[in-house]
């Protein structure tokens, strides 16, 4: 097995650069996305319970269609 070699200190800070800039830009990008999503699930969340009020009625337009009573 070989021995581990001595990595440059230019090669550490750059790669801790890169870490530490990488967890800032992606807080920021989270930040900026945020709101933008919560918006489309609040749309989404609307939607759904439109779409479920009308499958509701239509169910029960169908039961009140489907009688013996014709």
């Amino acid at each position: 097995m070989v021995p581990p070699v001595a990595v440059s200190p230019l090669i550490k800070t750059a790669r801790w650069s890169a870490l530490l800039l990488g967890v800032f830009y992606g807080k920021q990008r989270f930040e900026y996305l945020k709101p933008i999503g919560e918006e489309e699930r609040r749309i989404e969340e609307a939607e759904k319970k439109a779409r479920e009020e009308q499958e509701r009625i239509q169910k029960l337009a169908e039961a009140n269609s489907d009688t013996i009573l014709k």
